[in-house]
């Protein structure tokens, strides 16, 4: 790798890091359905004149079945969830968990797509297991409410929908641009996501920092951030590109405790340094699907 795509790679890590940052600002005061819906709709609309200046044509009617099922599986549905754990527990909790994609991955994949389970990938799921465990046991003042492991349930949730889309996308429309199944599926989702927030708009005044923190989560983490991965993928290849799971709870880590004064105990650290080797162990060599709807280019 090039020293420009270790730039991109880690500034990827970065915003992605600080995502769940945002959405434990943002989602206490505006709702779960509210944060999502705005994140992914403005995150959608971002797209349009990037879309233009590279003149990229979605193909509606050849491809809105696939755009439709990232859309709901990739993207509404699991944002939704984060936002909802979001409000509950902190960012630390979630960031963390999201790195257990590659582990749904690598089970979906054996079951779906015929890839051998490998002693790498058993290895990497075990610790998995056992680091969420940690995680989860860490000590947070919520534990053992019912909110809190709904919220934990929430996000193991959502990484297991990534995953599942990737499988997807990597069985059923290897031949769409990548770019159009983000940027198109962004769209739809902000559609879908329309009416469960707009019913419900909280009454919020619009604080400078409720905006900016908006606008940082919809347009850097969300479509910058897919552009990104976008040219890593073309760069470097997918495989590679998703080595930014390791990076992403490292940095939210650091964020978390930056800005929102997230401490984890001993405990939930060595899960989070457990998840992030497991997730290495199933990155390396195991052909786990790509999550976010990007297909391998071929």
């Amino acid at each position: 790798m090039r020293r420009s795509d270790w730039f991109r790679l880690i500034t990827l890590g970065a915003l992605w890091g600080a995502s769940f940052i945002f959405l434990r600002v943002l989602a206490p005061v505006l709702g779960a359905a509210t944060t999502a819906g705005v994140r992914v709709g403005l995150g959608g609309l971002a797209f349009l004149p990037y879309f233009a200046v590279v003149r990229f044509r979605p193909r509606w009617r050849a491809h809105w079945v696939v755009y439709a099922v990232v859309a709901v599986f990739n993207v509404a549905a699991p944002m939704l969830l984060f936002s909802y754990a979001a409000v509950h527990i902190p960012a630390f909790y979630s960031v963390t968990i999201n790195s257990s994609t590659p582990l749904f991955g690598t089970l979906l994949s054996a079951a779906f797509l015929a890839q051998r389970l490998t002693a790498r990938g058993i290895a990497g799921l075990v610790l998995g297991m056992v680091g969420v465990a940690l995680i989860t046991g860490g000590g947070a003042a919520v534990q053992g409410s019912p909110v809190f492991w709904a919220s934990i349930a929430a996000c193991l949730a959502a990484s297991a929908l990534y995953a599942l889309s990737g499988v997807y996308v990597k069985r059923f429309a290897p031949h769409v641009d990548p770019i159009g199944t983000a940027g198109c599926s962004q769209l739809l989702a902000g559609l879908i996501l329309l009416p469960f927030w707009v019913v419900d708009v909280p009454h919020v005044e619009p604080t400078a920092r409720i905006v900016l923190s908006m606008a940082a989560l919809a347009v850097l983490c969300t479509t910058v951030g897919f552009l990104l991965y976008f040219r890593l993928v073309r760069d470097v290849g997918p495989a590679r590109a998703m080595m930014v799971a390791l990076l992403t709870p490292l940095f939210g880590v650091v964020w978390g405790g930056l800005f929102l004064g997230e401490a984890p105990t001993a405990s939930a650290a060595a899960g989070c340094l457990l998840v992030i080797v497991s997730a290495g162990l199933v990155l390396v060599r195991t052909g786990a699907p790509v999550p976010v709807g990007v297909p391998e280019r071929r």
